[in-house]
């Protein structure tokens, strides 16, 4: 498990590297209770106390400095300095008896220290007091960019109601197992995924989806971990263990966002690596140098060069960079989290912002993928109630919503002894043996490869043709919707300027044709294969221009190859498959195809910011760099180089929130 350190690159104190409060370990119980919050109160006491040292010396500087060897502004300054910088100090111990010595902590102690040994001790204090107050106001801002996420780690149930031989038990989630009843009350978290068997409610789904308006539900329905039960009482059936079910999928993704870094993060972790020990040396060196060419240097003169070398150390830290470019990035992640977006790494925000095609599977993600009988068409001497009948017999196993909307316009119980031979021919459709006659129920390509001749091959929706013994029977017509935000998702998206928005599908031409008439889509490729996906997918990459990348947005289990082929993956998460999810790169809770243009926006959004710290805290450093070479700058501007550009960077990163 990763420490709540992760969103840095590791050379900065202001990460706290080995401070304890802001460490996390969700893996003891699943849960981290403590992400991004620290004790204001019990920070605050230690910085007001310096403060007050620190005015005190200020003001009484002089009378203090004419005590017998200064001893009295020791006796205020140097308690003022160590109560300010003690993380700063020992932080940097620690890390040089691990062999890590440039880094941000060994910066400002040199810095520091060096301006203790001359005699600069308000300067000494004030860098480290301006850096611990700089450090507070990085906390806050950390934990506001963790609050969104921090959300998802408490939707974490914390026990369930199992009921065992009429009686009511409340027990931890982890220990249900999968078919176990449960009872869920007004006002309790959902604690596992489960199908409804008694009762009728409203359910809050915001923290999962983003969603505000609840959902009703009703037995028969599934309900997922992690939501909320609204009004009435729901008894559950588990299906699927806690360690499996949706909650617990999320906070997965959620904590392995954390260890994809962008390739901008890799950038200046490397680039912070060579910049500290320059600088490093750079100020050793005009420690030592200019005074060697100087004629009858004296110590003032070489007092003088020290002092403009600890200057530049102080300027130079890296801070701002090594924070903010991270914080940035995990905004960004914490943003779209809020949204309902689940982006499982920083890399993936990076990715989309370079998306010209989109690339979209239609059922279940651009349709709503609930079929309803709409037409029975018989042939062949075949009757409306003979076709369903043959229909739901050889149907009744699959789990493909086609086959459930026949089942359910069906209505009839279902002998399974009549059924032999079950086989599903991916792509194609299904055969069995009904009371001894070979049934055919599948699309077109099914009844060419059979070599069943017919008269009807495409219709505006989904069709179900039927054979029996080698003889077409007749067909029935399933429709399904289009989603209630998809015009809107393909407008967004070409507002965007993505230049290309593709549908791939295994729904028949005459469909396709149809909802991409709809929806103003540039192209479709229709009765695709899953393998037909992929080679799909394939030639669009090699179409598109360098540098150019492809979403595919999907949601069924036949999408999870093309979902990892793409530059990014989308899967529709509410109701897409398991393995859909785990494929993809970006999970969409809310089923909602407008939310791709979001995530879209949300990525360029932290990209711009990133770039604006980097060249803001870039720029800001040269310049004062080069002011403090010249000895135009003192101690307090180097304070303000860098912890005022840290500050300035932090809290431009944390606008990626709203």
């Amino acid at each position: 498990m990763q420490k709540a350190k992760s969103i840095d690159s590791g050379c900065c104190s202001c990460s706290h590297d080995d401070d304890n409060r802001t460490h996390e370990n969700p893996n003891h119980d699943g849960r981290d209770h403590n992400v991004g919050d620290f004790n204001l109160n019990q920070e605050l006491i230690p910085v007001i106390l310096v403060v007050l040292l620190f005015v005190c010396g200020l003001i009484f500087e002089e009378k203090l400095h004419n005590t017998p060897y200064s001893i009295g502004e020791y006796l205020v300054f140097i308690p003022a300095y160590l109560l300010s910088g003690w993380n700063v100090l020992t932080n940097a111990g620690r890390n040089i008896l691990r062999g890590r010595f440039f880094d941000e902590n060994f910066l400002m102690t040199i810095a520091t220290l060096g301006a203790v040994a001359i005699h600069k001790l308000p300067e000494a204090v004030g860098v480290m007091l301006f850096f611990k107050i700089g450090e507070l106001f990085q906390e806050f801002a950390v934990g506001r960019s963790r609050q969104s996420i921090r959300s998802l780690l408490e939707i974490r149930p914390d026990s369930a109601n199992l009921k065992e031989n009429g009686d009511i038990k409340k027990v931890s989630p982890e220990t249900v197992a999968v078919g176990d009843i449960i009872l869920v009350k007004p006002g309790e978290k959902i604690p596992l995924d489960g199908e409804i068997i008694e009762g009728n409610s409203q359910i809050d789904t915001s923290a999962l989806t983003g969603e505000s308006v609840p959902r009703t539900v009703k037995a028969g329905e599934t309900v997922l971990a992690g939501t909320i039960n609204q009004t009435g009482v729901l008894t559950v059936k588990v299906t699927k263990l806690f360690g499996e079910s949706s909650i617990s999928r999320i906070l997965g993704l959620v904590e392995n966002a954390r260890s994809k870094k962008a390739e901008t993060e890799k950038f200046i972790t490397k680039f912070a690596s060579y910049y500290t020990p320059f600088v490093v040396f750079a100020s050793l060196a005009v420690a030592l140098i200019p005074p060697f060419f100087i004629s009858g240097a004296t110590n003032a003169d070489r007092f003088l060069w020290v002092y403009r070398a600890l200057v530049l150390l102080v300027i130079s830290c890296p801070c701002g960079l090594v924070i903010s470019i991270p914080l940035g990035y995990f905004g960004g992640i914490g943003g779209a989290a809020k949204g309902g977006i689940l982006v499982k790494g920083a890399t993936f925000l990076d990715t989309m912002t370079a998306v010209k095609t989109v690339v979209w599977d239609k059922t279940g993600t651009l349709t709503k993928g609930v079929f309803k009988v709409a037409e029975i068409v018989p042939t062949n001497g075949f009757t409306q109630t003979e076709l369903m009948a043959i229909a739901a017999k050889v149907e009744f196993q699959s789990n493909h919503p086609v086959a459930k909307s026949i089942m359910e316009a069906y209505g009839g119980k279902i002998d399974s002894s009549e059924v032999k031979d079950y086989e599903e021919i991916a792509g194609y459709g299904i055969r069995a043996k009904v009371n001894h006659q070979i049934v055919l129920a599948g699309n077109d390509r099914l009844l060419h490869r059979e070599n069943i001749a017919r008269d009807v091959c495409n219709a505006e929706g989904t069709i179900v043709h039927l054979a029996v013994d080698n003889r077409y029977a007749g067909y029935i017509l399933i429709a399904d919707e289009l989603k209630e935000d998809a015009v809107q998702a393909i407008g967004d998206l070409k507002k965007l300027g993505v230049e290309r928005i593709v549908m791939l599908t295994g729904d028949n031409q005459a469909v396709a044709d149809s909802v991409a008439k709809k929806l103003g889509l540039d192209s479709y490729l229709a009765e695709l294969l899953p393998e037909g996906k992929l080679e799909a997918i394939e030639k669009l990459i090699g179409e598109s221009r360098k540098g150019d990348k492809i979403v595919f947005i999907g949601d069924g289990i036949n999408d999870a190859p093309v979902l990892a082929r793409a530059d990014v993956g989308i899967a529709m998460g509410g109701l897409g498959s398991d393995a859909a999810i785990e494929t993809a790169d970006v999970v969409i809770m809310a089923d909602a195809p407008s939310k791709v243009a979001q995530a879209i926006k949300i990525a360029r959004k932290t990209h711009n910011i990133v770039w604006q710290n980097i060249i803001f805290a870039l720029s800001v450093k040269a310049i004062f760099i080069g002011l403090g070479a010249f000895g135009l700058a003192t101690m307090w501007e180097a304070v303000f180089a860098d912890v005022g550009v840290a500050l300035a960077a932090i809290f431009n990163a944390t606008r990626v929130l709203k």
